[in-house]
């Protein structure tokens, strides 16, 4: 039952979090219960009561400097995850129909990864824009786009298995030890909205890994990911319990004002306690997000020319959200492609098909949107996938996990436009020319965002650890 107004006064005038307080929080509940707590509260606590603590102390979201300049101050992440295939969307090989259903070269196959018959795309490839850049014929309306992609075709990351790059694609490493990049940037940045999330993650349930892909591990949970299940969404349920019933926004702020007193009254007894700060951060956020986020997620508050433009479905309606999320100063949206590994096509790979016209007209109106309302130049756009597939047959029709060789592409954000950077062998097997590493991928992003790699650390467990670990090097050929 909700507290009265004068309930909330004595309880408000009696609890000053006082440093000598030496029982615990079950103790004082208890003492006052027995009808002498409050009195004895209200005559050694008298005067502290000025602002509630969150009021004190500066927000850890609050906007921060760049170690440099910046060109992106936000990043919109398309994660496909299951693993795209490199030579049937961004990546053509010619050789693989010359020498379709052969062993591919010795040379070309490292031992143990099964030298399988090479199978050709089945789709065709043609080259678009000024550029010329060639895409897969399952990529119409993002072929138009062309000219502002920055395609990368020399991707390679350690492992060839899904959990493992997951967690190196989002944190840069192999185990689920290390925070998630959109943590790093929240971290490192802030945002620039104290009413909504720095990070926000879109999925329809989760993907093969889970939470561990956006999480803060480490660094203080205010900087996790907050996980929005986007499956049939609903704007009013987007966050589970956020809305507030029927207390007023007055009476609830004194009630928080309330808890807060008392988490810190605990706090101050005991050593530092992320768990309580994070806790104590997150209602504070909560609170907040109360009168911002339920607009953010409605998207019947867009215009149906726009809602057309973007076309039906839950990847399609997640990438309208991030688009309303970055004009609302979130620092970081994933958006999943879909629940567990969809993209993961080991039986056929014309299903690749499937999944791109799932998601091309999407992602081609998000580019579009973008650009008309000026944020394209400093939004930063990222697709691909933990890794590639295999220019060889998996069965008949599918292919396998390729981790040697694979293409990611960027847009807008300070990237260069209608570039292809870096190149796979003659069969698309493995990056061969100006190989780039998830880590190297890390340390550009976060350039882009005017962050040094180097000097975005944070120190735990006795050492300093960083997003890109002892490695990564930026790649300056894409920045424009």
């Amino acid at each position: 039952m909700a507290m009265t107004n004068r309930q909330l006064d004595a309880w408000l005038s009696a609890f000053r979090a006082p440093r000598s307080l030496s029982f615990s929080r079950r103790e004082m509940l208890s003492r006052l219960g027995g009808g002498f707590g409050l009195l004895g509260l209200a005559g050694i606590l008298a005067e502290e009561l000025a602002s509630p603590p969150s009021a004190k102390a500066a927000s850890p979201l609050e906007p921060k400097l760049p170690h440099v300049g910046a060109k992106a101050t936000r990043v919109i992440f398309l994660v496909m995850n299951g693993g795209p295939s490199q030579v049937d969307t961004f990546d053509p090989k010619p050789a693989l129909a010359k020498y379709a259903d052969q062993d591919p070269p010795e040379s070309l196959f490292p031992p143990g990864r099964g030298r399988s018959k090479l199978l050709p795309s089945p789709f065709k490839f043609q080259k678009y824009g000024q550029c010329g850049t060639e895409v897969s014929e399952i990529f119409p309306e993002l072929a138009r786009k062309v000219d502002e992609l920055c395609v990368i075709r020399s991707m390679h990351t350690n492992l060839p298995n899904h959990e493992p790059s997951l967690l190196m694609l989002n944190s840069g490493e192999t185990q689920p030890t290390r925070p998630s990049m959109g943590s790093w940037l929240t971290y490192g940045l802030g945002s620039e909205n104290q009413n909504l999330p720095g990070f926000v993650v879109l999925c329809p349930g989760n993907p093969v890994v889970g939470p561990q892909l956006w999480s803060n591990s480490f660094l203080p949970g205010i900087y996790q990911g907050v996980h929005i299940n986007n499956a049939k969404l609903d704007a009013r349920a987007a966050i589970r319990y956020l809305r507030n019933g029927s207390v007023t926004p007055a009476d609830q702020r004194r009630q928080l004002d309330l808890l807060a007193r008392m988490n810190q009254a605990h706090l101050a007894e005991r050593a530092s306690d992320a768990r309580l700060e994070g806790r104590i951060e997150a209602l504070e956020m909560a609170y907040r997000m109360q009168f911002e986020a339920q607009e953010a997620f409605d998207l019947a508050l867009e215009s149906q020319t726009v809602r057309k433009a973007y076309g039906e479905g839950e990847f399609a309606d997640a990438c309208l959200i991030a688009r309303r999320l970055a004009e609302r100063g979130v620092r970081m949206v994933q958006v999943y492609y879909g629940n567990g590994q969809p993209w993961d096509d080991h039986g056929d790979i014309t299903n690749h098909a499937n999944h791109a016209r799932q998601s091309d007209r999407a992602i081609a109106a998000l580019l579009d949107d973008l650009k008309g309302r000026g944020l394209l130049d400093d939004t930063l756009v990222l697709w691909g996938g933990e890794f590639g597939r295999t220019p060889s047959s998996q069965g008949a029709k599918g292919r396998d996990h390729n981790n040697l060789g694979y293409t990611m592409w960027l847009a807008g954000g300070g990237v260069k436009g209608g570039l292809v950077h870096g190149a796979t062998d003659e069969i698309g097997f493995a990056a061969v020319e100006n190989r780039v590493h998830v880590h190297d991928l890390h340390a550009t992003i976060l350039r882009l965002l005017g962050l040094d790699h180097e000097r975005l650390t944070y120190r735990y467990s006795g050492r300093d650890f960083r997003l890109t670990d002892v490695h990564g090097k930026v790649v300056d050929a894409i920045i424009a």
